[in-house]
C-alpha cells in the first residue's frame, strides 16, 4: 500500500477506535473505575499483567482484584491485615494464581511504601528513558524482594529474554499517552508518548504484516521495535495511538484487510 494511503488509513481507524466508546469492552475499562492516580496504576498495572486471552474474562478478573482489595487498591496494599490476604487465595486467572497474587501485594506495599507513584519503577531519579533499560530494570526491580517466587517471573515480560512486552507496553500506552479522547490516562509525565513502543499481539501483528509494516520473521522484541519505528514515520511524537487502528482493524471489524 502507497504510505499516503496508509496514512490516511491508520489516521481514520485510530479516529474510529479511539473513543470512549472502546473502554468499555477493553481492559483499560477496569482502571477506568478509578480516579486516584495510585488506585489507577495498580489495578491497571495488574490487569494488563492479565491481558491475554479473552477480553470479557479479563474484565471479570480485573473486577474481582478490585473487590478483593475492597475497590481500594492503593490504602489495600499499604494498609492491609495479614488476615485479609486470605481473601486472595482462590484468585485464579489462567495460569496466574494465589501464589502470584500475594507477591503483586508484597510487592506494591514495599513500592508504594517508598514511592508516589509506579512510574518511578521505570525510570529511576537523574535517568534518561529508554523503552528496553526501563523495561529490564522494572522486571529486576520488581522481583527484588526476597520473598520472589520464581514462578511468577513468566506474568512480567523483560527484553531480555527477546519477549514484546506487549502487556507492559500496553501498560505504559495507558499511562502515558494523553489526547482530548480520554481513553489513555496520561498520568506520567517523566516517559513521553514518542518514546513508547507498541503492544505487540497476534491481532496487530496480523494487521501490521498485511500492511506491510511489519517484515520480521519473529514475533520478538526486535519485532517491536521495527513496528514502531515504521509508525513514527506517520507520527513521530505518538506512534502507538495507531495501536487502535491495528488492533481494531483485526479484531472489531468483519472484514478485516
Amino acid at each position: 500500500m502507497h504510505s499516503e494511503k496508509l496514512y490516511e488509513l491508520l489516521e481514520r481507524k485510530y479516529r474510529a477506535y479511539n473513543r470512549p466508546e472502546f473502554i468499555e469492552h477493553d481492559p483499560i475499562s477496569i482502571p477506568h473505575l478509578f480516579t486516584k492516580k495510585q488506585d489507577i496504576e495498580i489495578i491497571g498495572f495488574w490487569t494488563a499483567m492479565l491481558a491475554w486471552g479473552n477480553r470479557k474474562t479479563i474484565i471479570e478478573s480485573g473486577k474481582r482484584l478490585a473487590a478483593l482489595m475492597d475497590n481500594a487498591p492503593h490504602d489495600f496494599v499499604l494498609n492491609h491485615r495479614a488476615s485479609e490476604l486470605k481473601r486472595f487465595l482462590s484468585f485464579k486467572h489462567r495460569t496466574f494464581n494465589a501464589t502470584d497474587a500475594l507477591y503483586f501485594i508484597a510487592f506494591f506495599k514495599h513500592h508504594y511504601t517508598n514511592y508516589n507513584s509506579l512510574e518511578d519503577a521505570f525510570i529511576r531519579q537523574g535517568s534518561v528513558y529508554s523503552p528496553a533499560e526501563a523495561i529490564a530494570g522494572f522486571h529486576e526491580y520488581f522481583f527484588s524482594l526476597e520473598c520472589a517466587p520464581d514462578r511468577t517471573r513468566k506474568h512480567i515480560a523483560t527484553p531480555l529474554r527477546r519477549s514484546t512486552c506487549k502487556r507492559i507496553n500496553m501498560f505504559l500506552r495507558w499511562m502515558v499517552r494523553k489526547d482530548k479522547q480520554g481513553v489513555d490516562f496520561g498520568l506520567w509525565s517523566k516517559i513521553k508518548p514518542a518514546q513508547l513502543l507498541m503492544p505487540l499481539d497476534v491481532h496487530v501483528e496480523r494487521t501490521a504484516r498485511r500492511l506491510g509494516l511489519l517484515k520480521r520473521r519473529q514475533t520478538d522484541w526486535q519485532a517491536v521495535l521495527e513496528l514502531t519505528e515504521n509508525l513514527r514515520k506517520f507520527d513521530p511524537a505518538d506512534p502507538v495511538k495507531y495501536d487502535y487502528a491495528l488492533f481494531g482493524i483485526s479484531v472489531l471489524e468483519k472484514n478485516p484487510i
